[in-house]
């Protein structure tokens, strides 16, 4: 099936981690025939890994360094992605990062802040960046990477949900205001996966663990979350806007 990505550029944030979702988005884009990826991470060697793995999948690749939470990186790294491919087509946020947890009354106002301008702002400055050439083209899509946790009560207090579920509300917004300007906004909310995101050393055990209460008896991987996000990326899911679907076993519904 065509997908429709041929002669399309990719920009896909947070893509560094060699185990996470941004680097298996990006290569499931360039198996599907996309012309050119851009991978962007605050750590610039982590993002050329990731660059080399796509260009040995075929396709044109480039890593920028960019600290999402820094409007002018931001900017400046959307401003070198175009000077290179002339456009963005595609947007993945995924750059977003757990910090920290416990007791509400032993949190620190600092994590929070650093955790909000991570998960929320990050996406919000990279969709402001992007948005304007997509705007000149009269097309585009933007798929934000949001999470199971908006509706997971019971880990307690978590800044990083919070975050989140404001990344549900913001792909909803967006979706609307740009519904005629021919961009196309959409949200994949990850259940527990074995990526960086568990600090644990063993992250498959706790993977391992958390499934007990998932219906489907297992945690997400890398290539359910990719599929997802391609497909929302794709021609194929041309009219579909403004939803945020989880990818959850069924712990979700």
């Amino acid at each position: 099936m065509d997908l429709g990505f041929k002669g399309k550029v990719a920009l896909v944030t947070g893509a560094g981690s060699q185990i996470g979702f941004g680097k298996t988005i990006a290569l499931l884009l360039a198996k599907e025939g996309c012309d050119a990826i851009a991978i962007t991470d605050i750590n610039l060697d982590d993002a050329k890994l990731t660059a080399e793995a796509v260009k040995a999948a075929g396709c044109k690749s480039i890593a920028v360094k960019s600290d999402v939470t820094n409007k002018a990186e931001v900017q400046e790294m959307v401003k070198q992605v175009v000077a290179e491919y002339g456009k963005i087509d595609m947007l993945f946020n995924v750059a977003g990062a757990i910090l920290g947890g416990g007791p509400l009354e032993e949190q620190s106002e600092d994590l929070w802040n650093k955790e909000v301008g991570l998960n929320l702002y990050g996406t919000m400055l990279v969709s402001q960046a992007v948005l304007p050439h997509m705007k000149k083209q009269n097309s585009g899509v933007i798929v934000n990477i949001g999470s199971g946790s908006t509706h997971m009560y019971s880990h307690g207090v978590s800044t990083y949900a919070m975050a989140k579920g404001a990344i549900d509300i913001f792909t909803k917004q967006l979706a609307t205001v740009e519904a005629r300007t021919g961009i196309r906004v959409n949200c994949v909310a990850p259940g527990p996966s074995p990526t960086n995101f568990i600090k644990a050393p063993d992250k498959q055990a706790v993977i391992d663990m958390l499934a007990k209460q998932i219906p489907m008896g297992r945690g997400a991987t890398p290539a359910d979350i990719a599929n997802a996000a391609v497909f929302f990326a794709s021609d194929i899911s041309g009219y579909i806007t403004g939803q945020v679907l989880h990818i959850s076993g069924g712990s979700v519904l």
